[in-house]
């Protein structure tokens, strides 16, 4: 369906991360992975969906000069927001404790921003999801950490990995927005550019 809607656009992926590619594969589409390095910085002023809208749209600019127009750029960011601080990816083992101690017996939020760029057209949109953690042990974190160097894992960890199996108690929101992408949306949006490009 939706594969023969963009069959005449080139549908580009500006993601290294294995999950989002895979939910690419099953939708079904031919899409082609590019990636060009980008420094994700953004500006202290920026608040909660603000910043992962920024890094999505600045992800995006690095390629503004090399579009074709049938082609469609997907650009997306996903943040943990919690106590009011954006958390992202640890830096080292120790951070990655940090963080998770600091989820732990709360409720969190994931928020995934994906930009859609054509040669005239940009738009960009984001899912926030709900997460509650049950209490955690030192020694669940530590064993998660080690087994599973969640260290490319904004907030410190994968839902879809052991600690989400045993630790997650609630979810209000898209799951598969937690892993990366909200599939949903993206499934919608490209329906709708095919429709009027």
């Amino acid at each position: 369906m939706l594969k023969e809607k963009l069959k005449h656009h080139r549908l580009i992926l500006a993601s290294g991360s294995p999950r989002r590619q895979e939910f690419f594969k099953n939708l079904g589409l031919d899409f082609e992975i590019q990636l060009k390095p980008v420094k994700e910085e953004y500006p202290p002023r920026l608040i909660h969906f603000e910043i992962s809208n920024y890094l999505a749209q600045l992800k995006a600019l690095a390629f503004k000069d090399n579009l074709q127009p049938k082609d469609i750029l997907i650009t997306s960011d996903t943040i943990v927001w919690h106590n009011n601080t954006a958390l992202g990816k640890p830096r080292d083992s120790q951070e990655a404790f940090n963080i998770l101690k600091s989820l732990n017996n709360a409720t969190h939020e994931v928020i995934t921003s994906v930009c859609f760029t054509t040669t005239n057209y940009t738009k960009t949109l984001y899912s926030i999801t709900k997460v509650t953690f049950k209490e955690l042990s030192d020694d669940e974190i530590n064993y998660y950490i080690k087994n599973y160097q969640p260290f490319d894992k904004a907030g410190a960890y994968g839902i879809q990995e052991w600690i989400g199996q045993i630790g997650v108690t609630k979810i209000e929101g898209s799951y598969f927005n937690v892993m990366g992408l909200p599939v949903h949306l993206v499934y919608k949006t490209l329906n709708a550019i095919a429709e009027t490009t």
